[in-house]
C-alpha cells in the first residue's frame, strides 16, 4: 500500500536538510538537484528554445533559481536572469551557485517580463518572514501583471510557508515545484491558490529523514485511513457494523438529523436511529423507512435510550436548539461513554465554556466538527487557542485542550488528534457549500465509528469521502444527493 503523504512545515524542511547534510550530501550538491529539478519542470511548460525569465533572489531559493539558468541556457532555451540585491552579498552556497551562471545579471526590478515564455519564481522561499516591500514587492507586481506563466521554487514567493497567508503580496504561480515534502502553504488556503499546480521532486533526503523530523502532518488521501477502513466478510450481519442514534430537533427542525442518519446508514452503521422529541415523532415518521425511530423526552429521554449499550455511535448537535437543555444531553451522551460526534448547535451551546470539554472525552472517541465561527465562539474565552496564524496550529491545540478529534472545517478542513497527528484535507469543492452538507458529515464520521473505526482515521475518512461525493456530483449539488453518492465513493475506495 502507498505511503500517507507527508507534509512538513518549514522549520521540520530545514532540520531535515541538515540532517542530509550531515548524512554526507553537502548542502550545494541538494542545491544542484532542487536546480534540476526546476529546470526540468521548466523544460515541460516552456516551448523548446523559448524564452524564460528567471527572478533569483539572494537567499537559498535564489542559488535554485541560479542553478536552473544556467541548466536552461545549455538546453538551447533563451534566458534571463534578474537577481533581487547584489552579487556581493550573496554568500555560501547561493554564490556557489551564482558561478555556475554565465550571463549578465541585471536588478531584477529592472528585468522585462512581458516577452517571457515562462518566468520562474525564485526570489524567497520558505523563509520569508516579513510582508514584502520595497523592489521585492514592485517585481511580483510585474510578474503577475505580465500575464505570462510562473513557475514558482519551493513556493509562491509572498507565500508564508507555515500558514498559506499572503505576505502583504505574492506571486500568483500556474505551476510549483517544491522539494522532498510538500509544505502547509501547498494545501492552505489561501496559498493552495496561488500555488497551481504542485510537483513534488525527490532531491534525494530520505523518506526516514523527513519522518523523523516531520511525521506528524499529512495530506489527507486514503492512503492515511483505507487500512481502518472497514470491510465485510461473507460472515458480518449488521449487528457488528454497529448502531448509530442521531438526536433530532423539534417539529420545525427535524432535516438535519436524518440528512446525518441517512449518511451514517450509506457509509455501512449496520443500523441507525432518530431519537426524536415527541412532537417531531410524525414528522420523522414520514420520512423514514430503513432508518429507525424512538421517542426522546430531552436529557432524560437520551439517558434511557442509552441504557441499550448497542448504541455504540451518538451524534449531536445539528439543529438541536441553542440552550441548556442540549447542554444537559451533551452531558448525558459523554457520561455514557459512546463514540460521539459533536457539531453546530451542541458546540454553540457551549460559548465560550471549551472548559467543559476538558477531559471530558476521556475513555470514549470524539469528534468535534467546527467551522470557523463555532470555533471561535465555542474558543472565545482561550487566546492561545485562537491566536495562532496557523490554522493547523489552532486545531492542535484545540485537540489537545479538549482530548477529542477537532475537525476544523472550510476549503482546506483540518483534521487534527490530540495526540498531534493532523491532516489537511484538498479533494473539496465549493458544491458542498449548500444547507445541511455539514450534517451528512456528521453522519459518516458517526457511522464509520460505529462500525469501529478510530476517531482520527473517522474523521479524515469522512472527511474525505464527503468531498469525493461532492466532487462527483458538481454543480446543482443539494445535501440530499450527498449520501446516495457514498456507495460509489466506496465502491472505488474498496476495490
Amino acid at each position: 500500500m502507498t505511503a500517507p503523504e507527508l507534509v512538513l512545515t518549514p522549520s521540520e524542511m530545514k532540520q531535515a536538510d541538515r540532517e542530509a547534510i550531515a548524512s554526507g550530501i553537502p548542502g550545494i550538491e541538494l542545491m544542484r538537484r532542487a536546480g534540476r529539478a526546476v529546470a526540468d519542470a521548466a523544460e515541460k511548460i516552456a516551448s523548446s528554445g523559448g524564452r524564460i525569465v528567471v527572478a533569483a533572489g539572494p537567499g537559498l531559493n535564489g542559488g535554485d533559481g541560479f542553478i536552473a539558468a544556467a541548466l536552461l541556457a545549455e538546453r538551447g532555451y533563451r534566458v534571463s536572469l534578474g537577481l533581487l540585491g547584489s552579487l556581493d552579498h550573496l554568500t555560501g552556497d547561493t554564490l556557489e551557485a551564482a558561478r555556475d551562471w554565465r550571463g549578465e545579471t541585471p536588478p531584477a526590478e529592472e528585468i522585462s517580463f512581458h516577452d517571457a515564455d515562462l518566468i520562474v519564481d525564485a526570489l524567497f522561499g520558505t523563509g520569508l518572514a516579513r510582508d514584502l516591500e520595497g523592489a521585492a514587492r514592485l517585481v511580483v507586481e510585474r510578474m503577475n501583471a505580465s500575464g505570462k506563466p510562473i513557475l514558482a521554487v519551493d513556493l509562491p514567493s509572498g507565500i508564508d510557508g507555515s500558514t498559506g497567508e499572503v505576505r502583504g503580496l505574492a506571486v500568483k504561480a500556474t505551476h510549483t515545484v517544491t522539494f522532498a515534502a510538500r509544505k502547509p502553504c501547498h494545501l492552505l488556503m489561501p496559498g493552495r491558490a496561488f500555488s497551481g499546480t504542485v510537483e513534488v521532486a525527490d532531491i534525494g533526503i530520505s523518506r526516514e529523514i523527513l519522518a523523523a523530523k516531520g511525521g506528524s502532518l499529512f495530506a489527507n488521501h486514503p492512503p492515511l485511513w483505507l487500512h481502518a477502513l472497514p470491510k465485510p466478510g461473507l460472515m458480518s450481519h449488521k449487528y457488528e457494523r454497529g448502531h448509530t442514534l442521531v438526536a433530532s430537533g423539534g417539529a420545525t427542525r427535524t432535516g438535519a438529523a436524518r440528512l446525518a442518519a441517512r449518511a451514517a446508514l450509506r457509509v455501512g452503521s449496520g443500523l441507525v436511529t432518530v431519537a426524536s422529541p415527541p412532537e417531531a415523532l410524525g414528522v420523522n415518521a414520514a420520512h423514514l423507512t430503513a432508518i429507525m425511530l424512538r421517542g426522546c423526552d430531552g436529557p432524560e429521554g437520551l439517558h434511557a435510550i442509552l441504557q441499550d449499550t448497542r448504541f455504540n455511535s451518538l451524534v449531536l448537535g445539528p439543529a438541536l436548539g441553542i440552550h441548556s437543555g442540549t447542554r444537559a444531553m451533551v452531558a448525558v451522551a459523554v457520561q455514557a461513554r459512546r463514540s460521539l460526534v459533536l457539531d453546530a448547535d451542541a458546540l454553540t451551546s457551549f460559548e465560550g465554556m471549551a472548559s467543559e470539554f476538558r477531559g471530558a472525552f476521556r475513555g470514549a472517541p470524539a469528534v468535534l466538527t467546527p467551522h470557523d465561527g463555532e470555533f471561535s465562539r465555542l474558543f472565545k474565552d482561550h487566546p492561545d487557542i485562537l491566536d495562532p496564524a496557523s490554522k493547523i496550529e489552532k486545531t492542535r491545540r484545540a485537540a489537545a485542550y479538549t482530548g477529542a478529534v477537532v475537525l476544523l472545517k472550510g476549503a482546506d478542513t483540518v483534521i487534527a488528534a490530540p495526540d498531534g497527528r493532523t491532516a489537511i484535507n484538498e479533494n473539496g469543492t465549493p458544491y458542498l457549500a449548500t444547507a445541511g452538507s455539514g450534517d451528512t458529515l456528521c453522519g459518516l464520521i458517526a457511522g464509520l465509528m460505529a462500525q469501529g473505526v478510530p476517531a482520527f482515521e473517522a474523521a479524515c475518512a469522512g472527511v474525505w469521502i464527503h468531498a469525493e461525493a461532492g466532487a462527483s456530483f458538481g454543480p446543482g449539488l443539494i445535501a440530499e444527493d450527498l449520501a446516495e453518492l457514498v456507495p460509489g465513493v466506496l465502491r472505488n475506495l474498496l476495490k
